[in-house]
C-alpha cells in the first residue's frame, strides 16, 4: 500500500464523517440558518468527495462533475438565503 492510497483512504473517511455530521445538522438543526449552513457545507463536502474519487480512479470526467456540483451549490445557497431574508428569490 503506497502513501497516496493511504492518504486517499484517510481523506475519504474524513469527508464521509463530515457528510454524516452535516446531514445530521441538516435534519436536527434548531434554526433555519443552521440548516442552510449545513446544506452549503454538504455541497462542499460532496465536491471534496467527488475530487477524491476522481484522483483514486484516475479520470478527468469527475472534475467536471465537481465543478457542476460546486456551481449548483453556490447558486442554490444564494437563492435560499435570499428567500429566507426577503421572502422571494427574484424581484
Amino acid at each position: 500500500m503506497n502513501l497516496l492510497s493511504l492518504a486517499l483512504d484517510l481523506g475519504t473517511a474524513a469527508v464521509t464523517v463530515a457528510v454524516a455530521l452535516c446531514a445530521w445538522r441538516l435534519i436536527k438543526g434548531p434554526e433555519i440558518s443552521d440548516r442552510v449552513l449545513a446544506l452549503d457545507t454538504l455541497y462542499m463536502n460532496a465536491v471534496a468527495l467527488i475530487i477524491l474519487l476522481d484522483i483514486r480512479w484516475d479520470t478527468e470526467l469527475l472534475f467536471e462533475a465537481a465543478l457542476l456540483v460546486a456551481m449548483m451549490g453556490f447558486v442554490s445557497t444564494v437563492a435560499l438565503a435570499r428567500f429566507i431574508t426577503r421572502g422571494d428569490v427574484i424581484e
